[in-house]
């Protein structure tokens, strides 16, 4: 029986009529009562919707993000998943595309092409595979495909000309001398019988490129065309590329014109994104704070119930109470005494660990640090390694002496963590760091900072150590009241046969002190993303 949820069919209507914001919001509430509901299929469905409008909106690492949610929702076994599957790998290779990250790309668009079960589909999902391809200059395969499929498209005239004005591409970027014009044409003479603009914009930006060397003059027609087919279909992306074309091909006059319409687009499109961006964290926040607040409000009630409760009990107690103080003053001292011995107990193993803990962290990781860049780095710095070898024997020292303090940092914090996650940068491994701003650093307590420091550090630690990657992403958002770190790679992942270690226990006890949370997101054999939020006011 289908689940009663109003919030999901606001969202398709919304979406109808070309309100992607308030698309993204209903999905995004909706999601959460299949949640509640343990309907999986439809939490899928709502996560590749919200996936399919950040693409479209330029939030393209967002769209990542949600969609690589939606595929533990699905099941490859089931073959009423294969449609979604397909759908979501398909918008994971459109946002990775728009990334400029091609052979990944390919990658999500053979895995749409394997789930597919619509010819129709099918057809879009290779043409999508062939421009990754042919994006990454791999002409000969890109031509293979297009050649494939083109013969599949007699029944829809808008493919066919999609699939005819890319294979003459391919062909005469292989070989300028190929006369590739007329194909270009009769392409976009279909699409402006079907009306279908954006297939016009593709051809104009086709015949443009032809004619750019060869004949400048067509070229600038052309070019102009473009412009007004891409401000038609409200596409910013295609007015900018239109633009370059003019300003490139236009006399020095109309160049100039063109280049400050230009100027003011692209600050426009900048600008336009990052909301975007922010709008969509937003609501999924609002989202989440509407349901922490029902959940404020049903323990309140639950409270003020026992609050009753209590005051009905409450002369019964004290009568009983008489009784046990008459009988609890026979066992206070023995108690008392066990008491004071188990604290004593506890205050040595707490003290054991401490100190085991920044031997770990100062010592343990630190030589592990060093020996990371010894091992990849040909062009060794002998004093500074030596510098930082003492820095930690004298930090041991300290723990020995069980003192607290810290020694002034030399570096700003940005710096610090720029430098820790870059030294494990190796020939085969790229670390990408995004948001580590320094002013925001500037709003957090050194002592949150040095816990985050470590936390950091195992996470690299952990990585080269088991995870194989060749790929690591960290990246820092900022809120008004708490810092979210994202990190992904994309090695092995955390197999479930693995016990969890020593570091990763601690970095989840450093979390838990500074009240904050922690999210494994693990698909075996496919990477690992953990995502961290901290409180920082």
């Amino acid at each position: 029986m289908p689940i009663d949820n109003p919030a999901y069919d606001k969202a398709f209507e919304y979406l109808e009529n070309g309100h992607a914001d308030s698309s993204f919001y209903y999905f995004n509430a909706a999601k959460q009562v299949f949640l509640e509901q343990g309907d999986s299929l439809h939490v899928a469905k709502c996560l590749i919707n919200m996936a399919i409008t950040q693409q479209e909106r330029g939030d393209y690492f967002g769209s990542q993000e949600t969609a690589l949610q939606a595929v533990p929702f699905l099941d490859e076994k089931k073959p009423e998943h294969h449609t979604l599957l397909s759908m979501n790998f398909n918008v994971l290779g459109l946002a990775t595309d728009d990334l400029n990250d091609y052979s990944r790309a390919v990658i999500f668009y053979e895995l749409a092409i394997k789930y597919s079960d619509d010819p129709q589909n099918t057809l879009i999902y290779k043409n999508n595979l062939a421009n990754s391809y042919l994006y990454n200059k791999n002409y000969k395969e890109a031509q293979k495909i297009y050649s494939n499929i083109i013969g599949g498209t007699h029944k829809s005239p808008i493919e066919y000309a999609r699939v005819l004005s890319n294979l003459a591409r391919v062909k005469w970027m292989q070989d300028s001398s190929y006369v590739a014009i007329h194909d270009f044409l009769i392409s976009l003479k279909i699409r402006g019988k079907e009306h279908d603009l954006w297939g016009q914009n593709s051809s104009l930006a086709h015949i443009t490129d032809y004619y750019e060397k060869q004949n400048p003059d067509s070229a600038l027609i052309y070019a102009k065309r473009r412009y007004l087919i891409s401000k038609k279909i409200k596409s910013p992306d295609d007015q900018i590329r239109a633009l370059k074309k003019l300003i490139k091909l236009s006399p020095s006059d109309s160049s100039k014109y063109y280049f400050e319409i230009y100027n003011a687009l692209n600050d426009s499109i900048q600008k336009t994104r990052l909301a975007a961006k922010n709008q969509f964290t937003m609501i999924r926040y609002e989202v989440e704070k509407n349901k922490a607040d029902n959940l404020s409000l049903q323990k309140d009630n639950a409270e003020k119930a026992y609050n009753i409760s209590r005051q009905r009990i409450w002369i019964g107690a004290v009568s009983m109470l008489c009784v046990v103080l008459v009988v609890g003053g026979t066992l206070w001292y023995k108690k008392r005494k066990e008491r004071l011995q188990l604290e004593a107990q506890n205050r040595i193993k707490a003290n054991q660990l401490n100190i085991s803990r920044k031997i770990h962290d100062v010592v343990a990781n630190g030589l592990y640090r060093v020996m990371t860049e010894i091992e990849n780095r040909e062009d060794i710095d002998r004093d500074g390694i030596l510098d930082r070898l003492e820095m930690m024997y004298e930090k041991s020292r300290d723990i020995s002496y069980e003192t607290e303090e810290t020694k002034p940092q030399k570096q700003d914090y940005h710096s610090q963590i720029a430098e820790l996650l870059k030294s494990f940068v190796t020939e085969n491994r790229k670390v990408i760091i995004a948001g580590n701003d320094a002013e925001q650093w500037m709003r957090i307590h050194a002592d949150i900072k040095e816990q985050i420091h470590h936390i950091l550090q195992e996470l690299m630690v952990n990585m080269r150590k088991h995870s194989q990657a060749t790929n690591v992403v960290i990246r820092f958002d900022w809120d008004t009241d708490v810092l979210r770190i994202y990190y992904s790679d994309n090695g092995i992942g955390m197999p479930k046969s693995r016990a969890i270690g020593n570091g990763l226990t601690s970095i989840g006890n450093r979390i838990a002190s500074l009240n904050g949370q922690i999210n494994f997101v693990n698909q075996a054999e496919k990477g690992l993303k953990v995502e961290i939020s901290i409180p920082i006011l």
